[in-house]
């Protein structure tokens, strides 16, 4: 069985999260994940290597922006936009919008 940390919602502090979102490519997984469906893994971002992926996702999960779920041989990834949402009003929204 894999176990995966999230933390708590009263534990993400606004400085993980900013420097989890503050790399181009874990951006570009949270704003493919902005629309609140779940996703499988392999679906995100394509084009980026697994190994990279894989540390990119962690970092956003141990920061508390993704949740990340194990079913059989997939892992599943979705946004904790209602926990975010909660602790820090608007963020995602000004963070998630592509600059025009």
């Amino acid at each position: 069985m894999v176990v995966l940390h999230h933390p708590d919602p009263a534990e993400i502090e606004l400085v993980d999260v900013l420097a989890a979102l503050g790399h181009p490519v874990r951006l570009d997984i949270a704003r493919a994940l902005a629309d609140g469906e779940e996703r499988y893994c392999g679906e995100v971002l394509p084009d980026v290597p697994k190994s990279s992926k894989t540390h990119h996702w962690r970092a956003l999960r141990e920061s508390g922006v993704l949740f990340q779920r194990h079913e059989g041989r997939r892992f599943y990834l979705s946004l904790r936009r209602a926990d975010l949402d909660a602790r820090f009003p608007g963020l995602l929204d000004l963070v998630l919008t592509e600059p025009r």
